[in-house]
């Protein structure tokens, strides 16, 4: 999958008959000073800044590198010489699933995944704890994704990408491993032989050391695996054979952790790269051997067809595996929800799944938009085009040839155990709010603050109008997003929310924190609340409705909170709303959170809050921060400033327990900043706050 140096895609590079045009092209520009055009000089305020990390296997390309880019080794690192570990460890354990019956009536489970490709962000220079805008790549329908693969590298800035910890702790929140990538490219685009012969070589004893240290660095920064991609041209059988044993020794290396490994379909047994568009004998032995599986899955070169994916997918179950071990690559970089796709060799209607496929790029929901774009616009583009043009996965089919997840792919939940609670906060927003209050006024990003977000949008069951459901940006409870509902209510509108499997008893409490805004006509509003699932695919859960009252514009927040105990014990099955108007007026809902639990109460204070280091430049001062981990279950930590008026003004937060502050700067006459972190529990109750000081 090679990584050209402009942002040319795969499309136009196949249409004019590039040599290397089989291979996908990346997010990363292409080498030296050229990777880091456009971004600012290295600064003393900025030299603080913790990024994703990034190697070689082990030798270093010639040169120097460009403004922003540090040249690693992979052989010569170690944790304890790692100074961003701490700002790049993931925290959150990968979430247990399991598969609802399914929203629509041609959704299937068991059958075909869906693996993505995503750019974050360049190789080098990518934040290790989000950024301060609002215009970045949220992903948040996690319900069909089975691995995520954190996609990058370059020639020019480093060949093995570590994903960063707020992508993964957003990922295992909702159940979804994410994996690293590694990633030898065509000497066209800067490849070295070399390279590759660096990551398989063995010590005196016949050991792969780049194999334990591949291991090494994603169980220390706690994500899932590798997506292993050999495209450097020229090797030989003995070349490939090292791959095929190395490939081997980090499986069985990893697999005492959890980890897994994808191959992407490139080198062959002869060593040379030939992209098969398939799963054959030239690439099989990477796949699996006489002595078991090597690679966990698959990822099929683009050039497939639906006669060679049906070849593949007999050839895997002869092999004793499934044949949804196998992606099937859909290029979306381009054109999105409008790429040419033969669907029917995939997931073909009225029949079984032929294998699961993969999507290179689907960041494009984001970067097709214009350049002024809204957070609210690119949910929009995402959620078409993952439920389809409709926007309800009930209903997921349109007028096109785009066939959305929704439409084939069954979802999944994490909804297993209480306490639950969800404030619909996507992971970046325009300000970040607090019991309804603005606590900062600047647009971030930061996936590990996301929540665990409604799996099916929106599905809604009416009589009447459907109303328009989103993720906005305007208002919220806590974060930076609710959930809003808008449009006249001529029928009662039920908006299915979570599948779930919630254990409830008498003492379980569902907790519910709504507004209208201020032009909306009053609403009633219900909370809908299932004991069994579905009857049978498509159909609605058999709801029960319990009274949360009537609300009236202007009224503000308002918290309902209702015992679950009249429905008896049993376990939560569904969760939603119904919403009902008054002679078709146009309303204007939001709900700021939905919370089930059987008690509350606030995590245990952190401690030990420390700077361990700073940086000034033009007035500003960058800061890190260290604390030591609070006892008990605690959902992530949010850094504050005490102004001197008293008010707290919100730095950001993370699930681990390192942060980075930039520009600081001193307000009127105090003597020192006075910084503050708090644990948050997964009620987003908040502890008291361990304090330090920065004097200036």
């Amino acid at each position: 999958m090679n990584r050209h140096p402009s942002p040319v895609s795969r499309r136009r590079v196949l249409l004019a008959g590039a040599g290397s045009a089989a291979a996908l092209l990346g997010p990363s520009l292409g080498g030296g000073a050229a990777a880091a055009a456009g971004r600012p000089r290295s600064g003393a305020a900025d030299s603080l800044q913790p990024y994703a990390s990034y190697w070689f296997p082990d030798s270093l390309p010639p040169g120097t590198p460009g403004d922003g880019i540090t040249w690693r080794s992979l052989k010569a690192w170690t944790p304890g010489s790692d100074r961003d570990l701490a700002f790049n460890t993931a925290t959150v354990p990968l979430a247990e699933r399991f598969t609802p019956v399914p929203a629509n009536t041609t959704a299937r489970a068991g059958q075909a995944r869906i693996s993505a490709l995503a750019a974050f962000d360049h190789t080098a220079g990518n934040p290790s704890q989000g950024s301060s805008t609002a215009d970045y790549y949220a992903p948040t329908h996690w319900a069909y994704l089975d691995e995520l693969v954190f996609w990058g590298g370059s020639s020019g800035e480093g060949l093995i990408l570590a994903p960063n910890a707020p992508v993964v702790d957003a990922a295992h929140r909702h159940g979804v491993p994410v994996l690293g990538t590694v990633f030898l490219p065509p000497v066209a685009y800067g490849g070295q032989l070399r390279w590759t012969r660096d990551l398989v070589q063995k010590d005196a004893a016949g050991r792969f050391p780049l194999a334990a240290k591949l291991v090494q660095v994603a169980t220390a920064y706690g994500f899932d695996g590798w997506f292993i991609n050999a495209e450097t041209g020229g090797g030989d059988a003995a070349l490939a054979a090292d791959m095929q044993a190395f490939l081997r020794a980090l499986r069985a290396a990893g697999s005492g952790h959890g980890l897994r490994i994808t191959w992407y379909d490139a080198m062959n047994r002869t060593g040379q790269v030939g992209w098969q568009g398939a799963l054959d004998e030239l690439n099989q032995p990477f796949f699996q051997d006489d002595a078991g599986p090597v690679a966990d899955s698959m990822f099929v070169d683009f050039r497939w067809s639906a006669g060679r994916l049906a070849d593949s997918g007999r050839l895997a179950e002869q092999l004793g595996r499934s044949r949804y071990e196998l992606w099937a690559g859909v290029d979306v970089e381009s054109a999105g929800w409008d790429s040419a796709t033969d669907w029917d060799a995939i997931i073909p209607g009225g029949r079984d799944h032929v294998v699961s496929y993969g999507f290179y790029r689907p960041e494009w929901t984001l970067h097709h938009l214009p350049a002024e774009r809204t957070p609210g616009q690119f949910h929009a583009a995402d959620d078409r085009f993952w439920s389809g043009e409709g926007l309800d996965p009930t209903r997921p089919g349109g007028t096109g040839g785009w066939r959305a997840p929704a439409s084939a792919v069954a979802d999944r939940s994490t909804l297993t155990a209480l306490p639950f609670a969800t404030s619909f906060n996507t992971g970046h927003g325009l300000r970040w709010y607090e019991g309804g209050a603005v606590t900062s006024g600047s647009p971030w990003n930061h996936l590990g603050l996301q929540d665990r977000l409604p799996p099916r949008r929106w599905a809604v069951r009416t009589a009447g109008q459907r109303p328009e459901v989103s993720l906005d940006f305007a208002d919220a409870w806590r974060g930076g997003s609710s959930l809003l509902v808008r449009g006249a209510l001529d029928a009662p509108a039920t908006l299915e929310l979570f599948p779930a499997r919630l254990p409830a008893g008498s003492a379980t409490v569902l907790d519910l924190t709504h507004r209208l805004d201020p032009a909306s006509g009053p609403v009633t509003v219900e909370v809908a609340v299932a004991l069994r699932d579905a009857p049978s695919p498509g159909e609605s859960a058999p709801y029960s409705f319990l009274p949360a009252g009537t609300l009236a514009p202007g009224s503000g927040w308002r918290t309902t909170s209702l015992r679950l105990g009249s429905l008896g014990p049993g376990t939560l099955h569904a969760l939603g709303v119904r919403l009902t108007g008054r002679g078709g007026a146009a309303v204007a809902w939001r709900l700021g959170a939905l919370a089930v639990h059987d008690a509350t109460g606030s995590p245990a204070a952190p401690s030990g809050l420390t700077v361990t280091g700073t940086a000034t430049a033009d007035g500003a001062t960058a800061v890190r921060l260290r604390w030591r981990r609070t006892p008990g279950p605690v959902r992530h930590y949010e850094l504050y400033r005490r102004l001197p008026d008293g008010t707290r003004e919100f730095l950001g937060g993370t699930c681990g327990t390192a942060f980075y502050v930039p520009g600081l700067r001193r307000a009127r006459n105090e003597p020192a900043a006075r910084l503050e972190v708090r644990a948050v529990h997964e009620l987003f109750t908040v502890s008291q706050p361990s304090r330090t000081q920065l004097p200036w």
